[in-house]
């Protein structure tokens, strides 16, 4: 069977953005994945830049994975993705300038949508990984993204954190952003439906939500009455691969038992006391 191209996997992604449905991602995270969601019949997947630091690095969610490692990830799943993938940008690796390059090379690498946040990446020593950067700074990000693509058909979609902010800060950020050409508005920390419509309102571009499975959020029919047209309920597939990988590993080795769970075992194998003690040494400098 003939594979859609690149072109078209964006235009279908395109479809979904302009329909009047809600879409669940599934976590693809190498090609396989990629395969078997397509396979089930999803609509769209998503490529988590935490999932791609732990794929590729062992890392935990510290912003260390390189743009080059993320396309790479990125482009063994373009080569044999039947479905539309959105890949997770994070801050676009750097500047507005580095933006262009990271838009240049993961519309290379075959990706139908890509999210590009406004957190303050890599997170400063002692300051919270939800820091942001400033609206003037997100929106030249973005029309330098918009700028960066050849194939218009690619969406960039504006990321910003709703559960840091008050909802009037929310607003003002995410139609900036929309004024800016933002063909979806990412929202992460949305806590329940009043929240969701507070903002919703005062925006008409397709709205994606990272709701991690929020209780207070499914609703589909209701969801999509607000204009959000894709979910990220999580990353469950591949965590589900850590833990299928450790026991399959340890029942051949004769370990005991461990009733350690996915999270705890990606804990324990991505070792992030070492990245504290490391930022501790080296990013705490007094003045």
């Amino acid at each position: 069977m003939q594979r859609p191209s690149h072109h078209q996997l964006r235009q279908d992604f395109r479809a979904l953005l302009a329909s009047s449905s809600c879409y669940h991602t599934a976590s693809v995270f190498d090609p396989m994945s990629a395969r078997i969601a397509a396979d089930l019949g999803f609509e769209v997947g998503i490529l988590g830049g935490s999932v791609a630091a732990l794929q590729v690095l062992a890392a935990p969610d510290f912003a260390l994975i390189t743009l080059s490692e993320f396309v790479e990830q990125a482009s063994r799943i373009g080569r044999v993705a039947s479905l539309p993938v959105i890949a997770d940008a994070d801050h676009g690796y750097g500047n507005a300038l580095n933006v262009m390059r990271t838009v240049v090379e993961l519309e290379r690498a075959g990706v139908a949508a890509l999210t590009l946040e406004d957190t303050l990446l890599p997170a400063q020593f002692g300051r919270k990984s939800t820091d942001l950067i400033g609206i003037d700074e997100g929106v030249g990000k973005l029309r330098a993204a918009l700028e960066a693509r050849v194939d218009t058909a690619l969406a960039i979609i504006a990321r910003t954190h709703a559960g840091v902010l008050s909802v009037e800060e929310v607003i003002e950020r995410t139609v900036a952003y929309q004024q800016a050409g933002a063909d979806g508005i990412c929202l992460v920390g949305v806590r329940d439906f009043n929240h969701l419509e507070q903002i919703a309102s005062q925006l008409q571009v397709p709205l994606m939500l990272v709701s991690y499975g929020n209780p207070a959020l499914r609703d589909d029919a209701r969801l999509a009455s607000l204009g959000v047209r894709i979910v990220v309920d999580g990353h469950a597939a591949y965590f589900a691969a850590i833990k299928a990988t450790y026991d399959c590993l340890r029942e051949q080795r004769g370990v005991a038992t461990c009733d350690l769970n996915a999270t705890e075992l990606t804990h324990k194998y991505t070792q992030p006391e070492d990245y504290f003690v490391w930022a501790r040494d080296y990013m705490n400098v007094q003045e």
